[in-house]
């Protein structure tokens, strides 16, 4: 399983963003990253800082974490392309009907995130049912 470090996840998306600038040829997955980043344009001062790459960013301080956040999209795109976990393409495709498909994904990241939390709080490993029983609640809500 590929598990970057912190450091190999912001060089990635830093990296994304100056190869588009220079009109460089992306790879696949940069190309897929540069769709969210563009969908991001609060991001791109952050990206094309130096100082992006050691920066904390506080939950405390109502921070969101840039490199997360876009790193979730990535995440959320592939559970969607593969259709795992069963069903995540149906809520995905239900949300997006209503609102639009970059909603739709951050409806469905703020599920992952709370199996995220949950699961690094717990000590076990993401829960994939209490995931989509989140999800499924998302797409009857309205």
């Amino acid at each position: 399983m590929f598990n970057p470090s912190r450091d190999q996840v912001r060089d990635f998306f830093i990296d994304t963003w100056s190869k588009h600038q220079k009109k460089q040829i992306l790879t696949p997955l940069e190309s897929i990253a540069l769709n969210w980043i563009q969908q991001h344009p609060e991001y791109h001062h952050i990206l094309e800082n130096p100082d992006a790459k050691s920066r904390d960013f506080s939950v405390d301080q109502g921070q969101v974490n840039p490199f997360l956040h876009l790193s979730m999209h990535l995440a959320i795109e592939e559970q969607i392309s593969i259709n795992s976990p069963p069903g995540i393409r149906d809520v995905f495709q239900a949300l997006a009907a209503r609102s639009s498909t970059h909603d739709a994904a951050h409806e469905i990241m703020e599920c992952l995130g709370t199996v995220l939390w949950e699961a690094q709080r717990l000590g076990k490993p993401l829960d994939n049912e209490h995931y989509l029983e989140l999800l499924k609640q998302r797409v009857h809500r309205h």
